[in-house]
């Protein structure tokens, strides 16, 4: 298993940090793209989320897919037609083309992070897991805390060689998936037993030891039975109040930063970069936690408790930068600190036939919170001109999550 991580995890990091700087460095764009090309802010939120609807659409057949054909050929595809749509949202002209674009890059890339999740359950036992997917997962963290500060940089290359900078975003943060996906068609193993770097010792160890784990007796068996699983359901819904907070934060922070600190797109990029740090050591920290004691449910409820908290203060200190970056940085903490707990109960939970589709259900329910968080942001600022109504609908949000999470019964978590 070290040597697994060791292969697998900055690999796997790396291809979701360009994952998720693709799906957010439309935030830094519509610094300026809102304005050339005519986007009110409801326009904005609702092109903003409609990645989600797409995403939605084709995330369960896309992981059934990916469970038949296998992880390499499937995540290559992914990667490689996401990244050339990320490119083409370069020649967006209007409002119309937004949503296109944005609608086909969900649909491009659906089935990218459940592929990503199922493929390390053929790797990592569940006793494991709370801290690998953390880790794999503060990519998302990284992601902001790194392209934040890139996006405002390459916004100043407005007016070379005709284009304007946030074409420039598009162009050059798309070109890396379409370059990593080749990579993972060449490079990236099925699972253990087709790792050269393995011994065949260590592949039938490792697999031997995956082997000994089943679904627990409480669980789906079958794809019918996880799509019709009520405790799937609730993990959906949980998981949908939680990324109702991170994409509502997520697509509007450069925004909401600017508007209580007048500095450059620089500026904005390295203030933007302050709430990811806080969340990427966050992440870390709870989902190692979480592993050592053996929990999951109260490491993602009170997670997200916390980041209710957070997203309350930043509403009620909307006009001071301090306490606003204070106040989203403890939600950055607590919605990013959430998802390792999470995945791994949920990844418990499912095994088997049943987990490519219960998995995928999960995300897909859950990443419709990346349509309604930004829209109802965007909504409500047009409604009331501040970001307060917007922040405190996301704390309500990410609290009803962390009381469905309180819900799910204990002994529905796999024994570490």
């Amino acid at each position: 298993m070290a040597k697994a991580s060791r292969r697998l995890l900055p690999f796997l990091f790396l291809l979701y940090i360009v994952a998720y700087l693709d799906r957010i460095n439309v935030s830094f764009a519509a610094l300026h793209m809102n304005q050339d090309i005519g986007l009110s802010a409801a326009a904005y939120g609702l092109g903003a989320g409609l990645f989600f609807i797409g995403y939605f659409l084709f995330e369960i057949p896309s992981n059934l897919i990916l469970a038949r054909v296998g992880p390499r050929f499937w995540i290559a595809r992914i990667m490689v037609t996401w990244g050339m749509v990320s490119m083409a949202m370069a020649s967006v002209a209007g409002e119309r083309g937004f949503y296109l674009l944005r609608f086909l890059l969900g649909l491009a890339e659906a089935g990218f992070f459940p592929g990503i999740i199922l493929y390390l359950t053929y790797w990592f036992p569940a006793a494991e897991r709370a801290r690998i997917i953390a880790l794999f997962m503060t990519a998302t963290a990284v992601a902001g805390l790194i392209g934040s500060p890139v996006s405002g940089a390459l916004l100043t290359l407005h007016g070379w060689l005709g284009l304007k900078g946030w074409q420039w975003l598009f162009l050059l943060e798309g070109l890396p998936a379409v370059l990593l996906g080749l990579v993972v068609w060449f490079t990236l193993p099925d699972r253990p037993r087709h790792a050269p770097w393995l011994t065949p010792q260590e592949q039938e160890a490792l697999q031997f030891r995956l082997n000994q784990e089943d679904a627990l007796p409480q669980a789906p068996r079958s794809t019918v039975a996880a799509l019709l699983c009520p405790t799937v359901w609730r993990l959906g819904l949980a998981y949908l109040t939680l990324v109702i907070g991170m994409y509502g934060v997520g697509m509007w922070l450069p925004q909401m930063l600017q508007s209580v600190a007048p500095v450059g797109d620089l500026g904005i990029g390295l203030l933007a970069a302050i709430p990811y740090l806080a969340a990427a050591a966050g992440m870390i920290w709870i989902g190692r936690h979480s592993d050592r004691q053996g929990e999951r449910r109260w490491h993602g409820a009170l997670s997200l408790l916390g980041a209710a908290t957070g997203l309350a203060m930043a509403a009620a200190t909307a006009h001071s930068l301090p306490l606003v970056l204070f106040s989203l940085s403890l939600a950055a903490i607590g919605i990013w600190g959430a998802l390792g707990p999470f995945w791994a109960m949920a990844t418990s939970f499912l095994a088997g036939p049943a987990a490519a589709a219960g998995i995928a259900l999960i995300n897909a329910v859950g990443n419709l919170g990346g349509f309604f968080g930004p829209y109802l942001m965007g909504r409500l600022k047009d409604l009331t001109i501040h970001y307060a109504a917007g922040l405190v609908v996301l704390a309500a949000m990410v609290a009803t999550g962390a009381w469905l999470l309180s819900l799910h019964p204990k002994t529905f978590e796999a024994k570490p």
